[in-house]
């Protein structure tokens, strides 16, 4: 694959970035892609390695070897073709994706790993820019109805698989805008929501039906999950107008800390802060926005969501940004020979961070404290791990300036009220519980009921809603039609 000596003459090519100065100005990407030659060479390093880890580590078994032979050998339209045949929305993937396929690939043992993401990156957006990327309306029509709740990655994904099936497919999303998590969870400046738009104008060429501002079931009175819809239909109006149901409404319900103080004002969810930043950048006109202007902002939470809010409230102007993390502090390099090929635990430093911000590590919050009913601090305290508990260290405790506390310690299950109105089951977590066997996958306890994506699994990556999308389309085609030829 690729060039046979290659990874041994060509050096991994990193994407580069637009600098700190220009880019914390705005809201736009400022990745800077491999151009058609790095991408030559940087393909060129994919081994003949025999059995391609890579393709177990990426979720939706993309092809990897194949496509990074044909981009080494200038066959950009092969690219395309083989890296859609597994993925829906490989534009989606090669900007948010954190690359399990790179940490699985076989130079990773002792070298740099190939630049599967950069590669990925660069045949979409090529594609995109020769006009390869055009829909594909079914050639004929089953007479089926399938409706699909929720539009985020899983819930696109299925519907354009089972449009392309043949049924007629209605896409619900209780926002104002399709995209679920993407379109307001993850900000402009990690992917611009354009490639959204694109991906939909495809869609709705391929017969899918978008209802937007629709809510389905019922939302808790004291959720603090975004909802702007305008209409609600019930779960036993929407299993009698259609076939089948397919429910991908995600894992939305924030974790809190209930600790001391917790009621003061300034203490905000990150998925209340993050999704209006983007409606404005999308051109709404909003109300008592949340700000981190001039703030001290403590982000709660280590992951990419506290990472998107760290990059969100440098662009606001914070005066300062600190990210808390409660478990201590990985290591710079991982221990390849135990870890590979699976995912490693190590220190990521991402472009926000480097855009400035403090983080602390093995710390927990205590308290908060305010004045007049504002946050004004948090004390803290130092932890350790003993035994396999956390313990906290002696004499640790401090004060922390604060003005606002975004919270980003994930999520942990979907609005239950959408589950519990179809009367599906639920697992111990609080998720819709459904199997991934071959046969039957992702079908509930309620006949013509299916879930997919993080309302199934629980909060996860992109690149699984998009797999778990298309396998439950496969499923549900079968469902209604005995068989099915849809990939799973």
């Amino acid at each position: 694959m690729g060039k046979v000596t290659g990874f041994m003459e060509y050096e991994r090519i990193e994407e580069g970035y637009k600098p700190v100065a220009e880019r914390v100005k705005h809201y736009k990407e400022f990745v800077i892609g491999l151009d058609d030659a790095q991408a030559n060479k940087q393909a060129a390093r994919c081994m003949d390695c025999g059995t391609p880890f890579c393709n177990n580590g990426c979720p939706v078994n993309n092809i990897i070897p194949d496509f990074n032979d044909m981009v080494y050998r200038d066959d950009w339209k092969a690219a395309i073709d083989t890296l859609h045949s597994t993925n829906n929305f490989p534009e989606f993937t090669g900007r948010i994706c954190p690359a399990p396929c790179e940490a699985a690939c076989t130079l990773n043992v002792n070298d740099e790993a190939v630049g599967i993401k950069s590669i990925e990156h660069a045949i979409i957006d090529r594609a995109w820019v020769e006009g390869w990327v055009l829909a594909q309306p079914p050639k004929f029509k089953t007479g089926k109805t399938v409706a699909v709740v929720g539009s985020g990655p899983a819930g696109m994904a299925a519907a354009q698989q089972l449009a392309r099936a043949g049924h007629a497919v209605t896409l619900f999303e209780k926002n104002d805008r399709v995209g679920g998590l993407l379109r307001y969870g993850i900000p402009d400046f990690k992917m611009e929501k354009s490639h959204i738009d694109r991906r939909v104008d495809q869609m709705v060429k391929e017969g899918v039906t978008i209802r937007t501002g629709v809510l389905i079931g019922e939302m808790p009175k004291d959720s603090k999950v975004t909802n702007w819809a305008k209409e609600t239909i019930s779960a036993t109006q929407l299993q009698k107008d259609f076939d089948a149901v397919l429910l991908a409404g995600g894992s939305e319900q924030s974790r809190d800390l209930p600790v001391p103080g917790r009621d003061l004002n300034g203490i905000h969810f990150a998925m209340e802060f993050l999704p209006q930043q983007n409606k404005v950048n999308a051109g709404d006109k909003l109300k008592g926005q949340l700000r981190a202007d001039g703030k001290h902002v403590i982000v709660i939470g280590g992951g990419d969501t506290g990472s998107d809010c760290v990059g969100t409230s440098n662009r606001h102007g914070a005066t300062s940004v600190t990210q808390f993390e409660v478990m201590p502090q990985p290591p710079v390099e991982e221990n390849r020979p135990m870890t590979w090929p699976n995912w490693p635990i190590k220190l990521r430093t991402s472009s926000s961070h480097e855009e400035g911000c403090e983080r602390e590590f093995a710390i927990s919050t205590k308290e908060f404290i305010g004045e007049k009913g504002k946050v004004t601090g948090l004390k803290t305290v130092r932890v350790e791990w003993k035994d396999g508990k956390m313990v906290e260290v002696a004499g640790s405790e401090q004060v922390l300036k604060a003005d606002l506390v975004l919270l980003a310690m994930g999520f942990v299950n979907p609005v239950a009220t959408m589950l519990d109105s179809f009367g599906v089951d639920k697992d111990a977590r609080g998720n819709a519980k459904a199997s991934t066997d071959f046969i039957g996958g992702y079908a509930t306890n309620v006949p013509k009921v299916f879930a997919a994506g993080d309302v199934r699994r629980g909060q996860s990556l992109v690149v699984w809603a998009i797999r778990e999308g298309r396998q439950a389309a496969r499923s549900v085609d079968e469902f209604l039609m005995g068989s099915s030829d849809l990939p799973r």
